[in-house]
This record gives C-alpha cells, structure tokens and sequence, in this order.
C-alpha cells in the first residue's frame, strides 16, 4: 500500500503495533494515567499501550482517570445542540448508510428553504440556540450555494426570545475556495467524518461517488484550515475497523493537524454504527464494539488529548449516554430527528436508527437531576476565541472563566422560557449549585448580575 493512497495515515506503523504488542502491566498503566493527569495528554506510544489493555481492573483505572481529567477541565458542564438534516440525496454508495444511492427503501426529499425556516423554527421554539447543518452528498454543483442559503436562513428565525446563535454544518468536502465561502457565512466547527481510517475497509465501505476517494475525504479539514475554518470536527464510526487501528489513526490525524495548522480538532465524534433502514451492514458490524469497549475509547480518548470537545449523539441510549458524561464526553445531541423534515412531519427517510428518543426538556431534566449545567453558550465563538485562541485560554485552566458563566446564563435562558415546571426547579437548584464554583469573586458577581437580568426579561448576556 503506497503513502499515496492512505496519505498522512501510517497503516504500517498501526498494523504493527496491533500485531506486535502484549497489554501493559498494572505497574505500566499507572505510570502512563500519572502522565494523564498532569492534563497535557499523553503521546502516541502511551496510548498505543492503553488501547492494548484487557484487564477490567486496567480500564477501571483508565475510566477514573477520564473522570478526573474531564471535571477538571470541562467540570459539570455539557452543550447540548440539534442536527438539522436539510436533504438525504446522495450520490455515494456507502454501505452502511440509509441515505447511498442505491437504497430504494426510503422516500428521497431535498427541503426549500420555507421548509427549513420551518424546521428551525420548531427547533428554537423547543429551546435550541445551537444546531448542525447536515445535507446529503447528492446536490452536486448546486450544494455549496444551497448551503450556504440554508445557513442565511436558519440565522434569521426568531421566536419570541429565541434563536440559533451557531451553526456547525456538516456536508461534503470542499475545495478551498468553497471553504472559505463557509467562513464568511459564519459557521462555527466544520465537522466531516472519516467513518474509517483503515484503507481497505474505506474502499470496500464506500464502493462508488465522490466519497470514495480515500485521500481527498481525508485532507478535507486541511483544506477547511487552509481557508481560515480554525474549528474543525473529525470522527470515526466505530463498528467498521479495528477500534484500536481507528484511534490510533484518529490521534494520527489530531497531530497531523497540530503540525500543520498549530491547532488540532475542536471536536472529535464517536458514534457507533447503528441499524439503518435498507443496510444489512449496519444490522452485523464487521467490528462491533460492545459497551465495556465503548467506555474504554471515550475514556483512552479523553486522557489522550484532554482539551479537545467529545461529541456523543442521541444514536446511543439515555443510559449510556449518562454514563458516558463522566468519562469524557462534553457535548451532546438531544430531541434529535435524522430525516429531512423530521422536526416539522413524521416522514420516512432518516438516516439510522436513535438510541435516545426523548424530547430536549426530558434530557435537560436528566442532565440537571445528576448535577451536570446544559450549556447552549456560543459567546467564544462570537468572541473570536476559536482554534488557537481558545487552547491558549484552555490548557492553562483560564477558560473555566468563561464557560461556566456563560452556561449558567444560557441554561437560565432555557429555565425562563421554555423549560417545565419540575425541569425548572432542578434546574435553580444546578446553577446555585454552580455558582460556588466560579473560581473569581469578580465573575461569580457578574454573573448573578446576569442571572438577575435575565430574570426581568434581557437575553444573550455572556462573558
């Protein structure tokens, strides 16, 4: 297998360390979880050895470990966003998806734009402030303007208080020249999976289209960084390869970026492949990756690289879910629909099969009952702290000024206007709670100033 064909992936390197390498003793795991917690992540050798450990007792520790470095750095709070599917064409032939071109078991739709007003519409009347844009791969030369009319759109919905104040979208690879365009329709992270990074299985997985091209999916977020995108999002579908192989190769990706840009991804998703309508694939994974495996990439992710946001979708249960806060995850989907028009109509052509069916109120009640704050806060990317910037408010801690205020006072948003009535009590009850925790007098002081004036009716108050 040449370099031209895998790119900046080192197949080699992976392959043989998957073939080569025996799981690390108590002694040798221990020694790599002190380097994690001095929360500056750990190099590819370390997590090289993590990955090869079976033990329950190992990955217990490496679990704690997460859980450590994740309140530390993100402490209670989770953002929570909706997908927004605006069109399921497509001219690729994935296997695993209900969307490729070859499945006649869904109803194809691309939505107009009054149709995507609407959409918008019941999501912000819900509470949303945050939504990602997802088109199908089917609208050829007319996608990137129709995009970009999509996002003009979806800015420009009020509802009584209410708004999407961040757009992240995901959609095809672009040249530079269409990234840029992107930019200056002010998205915020331009997110596009690699679904495999194991060469053979990309190949077999995506046998016709655009999508095929192993190389140019892969160097989409150069291109995007290239144009001045500096809030990229990347990710795997786990089932597909080896879990290992794709974290190793994930993690490859993340320095590539480093070493090009000087910033790597702001988020890294991890879904599961999950049953989609017409895809037998889906139903039996190559590689399916069970519960216990599940915890123990959220968690090797999380102490790999400890400042970098973890995506997890409503594709899994409430349970997991739950649990998988602690271990690393600090953004989540909810009330989510995976067919274009599923906000509005109850129409057939989604893309997989959800986990977790219940609406944003009943997620945002959960979330509260165990302590943690739903954030909608969008006030870094407004401010211009994105790519580097905001690592460098980051990793020293710093940020921790900004975004716990800034949750408290878009959670507050949420209470006032949209939340029930025993949603609202658990939710006073979280942010007197939180309020303890803003490490400045002066901010902890400004903020109940917010909170008080969000009270009497202002919005959009953030640091």
């Amino acid at each position: 297998m040449t370099n031209a064909a895998t790119g900046f992936i080192d197949h080699s390197r992976i392959l043989g360390v998957l073939e080569n390498s025996c799981p690390p003793d108590k002694s040798e795991v221990e020694e790599i979880l002190s380097h994690a917690l001095e929360m500056k992540g750990i190099s590819a050798v370390e997590t090289e050895r993590l990955l090869m450990a079976e033990d329950d007792e190992l990955i217990d520790e490496i679990c704690r470990a997460a859980h450590r470095i994740k309140t530390e750095i993100y402490g209670r709070r989770l953002v929570l966003f909706a997908p927004l599917y605006v069109s399921n064409l497509c001219r690729n032939d994935c296997l695993y998806c209900a969307f490729r071109k070859t499945n006649t078991a869904i109803t194809r739709r691309t939505l107009t734009q009054d149709e995507i007003r609407r959409e918008t519409e019941n999501l912000v009347s819900q509470g949303h402030k945050r939504v990602l844009l997802v088109s199908g791969e089917g609208l050829g030369e007319d996608a990137l303007d129709y995009s970009v009319r999509a996002i003009e759109t979806i800015y420009d919905v009020k509802v009584g208080n209410g708004e999407i104040r961040r757009i992240n979208i995901n959609i095809a690879p672009l040249p530079v020249e269409g990234f840029r365009r992107l930019k200056a329709a002010k998205i915020g992270t331009y997110q596009l999976f690699q679904e495999t990074y194991h060469y053979d299985t990309y190949k077999k997985m995506h046998r016709s289209g655009p999508k095929s091209d192993y190389v140019n999916h892969l160097t989409a977020m150069d291109r995007a960084m290239e144009a001045g995108i500096d809030d990229v999002g990347v990710g795997v579908l786990f089932g597909l390869a080896d879990y290992r192989f794709e974290i190793m190769a994930l993690l490859q990706h993340v320095r590539h970026l480093e070493a090009s840009f000087g910033v790597g991804p702001h988020t890294i998703s991890i879904p599961r492949l999950e049953p989609a309508e017409g895809s037998d694939i889906s139903r039996n994974p190559p590689f399916a990756v069970g519960d216990r495996d599940f915890r123990k990439i959220i968690a090797i992710l999380r102490v790999s690289v400890p400042y970098t946001g973890m995506i997890l979708s409503t594709r899994e249960t409430a349970e997991m879910r739950r649990e998988a806060f602690s271990l690393g995850i600090s953004q989540i989907s909810a009330g989510s629909r995976t067919n274009p028009g599923g906000y509005s109509e109850n129409h057939s052509g989604a893309q997989f099969s959800l986990g977790d069916h219940r609406s944003l109120d009943e997620v945002i009640a959960d979330i509260a009952a165990h302590g943690y704050v739903p954030s909608f806060c969008t006030g870094c990317y407004r401010l211009g702290r994105t790519g580097a910037d905001f690592m460098d408010l980051a990793k020293p801690g710093l940020i921790q000024l900004y975004c716990l205020p800034n949750a408290l006072t878009t959670f507050k948003e949420y209470l006032e206007d949209y939340a029930a009535l025993d949603t609202k009590a658990a939710g006073e009850a979280v942010i007197r709670a939180q309020l303890a925790n803003i490490p400045s007098d002066e901010v902890r002081k400004k903020t109940i100033r917010n909170l008080k004036e969000i009270e009497s009716g202002k919005r959009d108050l953030y640091l």
